[in-house]
């Protein structure tokens, strides 16, 4: 289940960036859904071992990729830790729910994800525990949890 909350954790890993280049292992972008994302989002090709390739930059390492790519290789391979998602584009949110299927994800997000209409997620502000499936009902949480309010609506 993908577990959002919106705005900050303590906890919170809120530079992605420069965690990763911290963190990652050069064997992250060789499983599949490494090679998927990273063709899908970054429009780029695994060649082997932190060697990537595109039409654009020809070959480079896994920290060129794009914010998004990295703070999903993050969350496969450290998913006890909480990312802030907000440097994810709305082209992450399929892959979000997708590793949510087979792990329990907690993230922090500071902006509104577009997970398009047929999703599930978990709103942990306030100790929720109801499931959020419809995208209106998403919006509204967050708007009333971004903008500060404090009061239940």
């Amino acid at each position: 289940m993908l577990r959002i909350f919106f705005g900050s954790l303590d906890n919170e890993i809120y530079n992605t960036d420069v965690y990763y280049r911290n963190q990652y292992d050069k064997s992250w972008i060789t499983d599949d859904f490494a090679r998927r994302i990273i063709s899908d989002i970054d429009d780029s090709e695994v060649i082997g071992e932190d060697i990537i390739k595109n039409d654009i930059f020809n070959t480079f390492s896994s920290k060129e990729l794009s914010a998004g790519v990295k703070t999903l290789l993050l969350i496969h391979n450290q998913p006890k830790k909480i990312f802030n998602i907000s440097n994810c584009g709305d082209n992450c949110a399929k892959y979000l729910l997708e590793m949510a299927e087979n792990l329990d994800i907690t993230v922090c997000l500071h902006h509104v994800m577009n997970f398009g209409n047929n999703f599930a997620v978990r709103v942990i502000n306030d100790g929720r525990r109801k499931i959020i499936t419809d995208p209106l009902e998403f919006l509204l949480l967050a708007y009333h949890y971004l903008r500060g309010e404090t009061n239940e609506r």
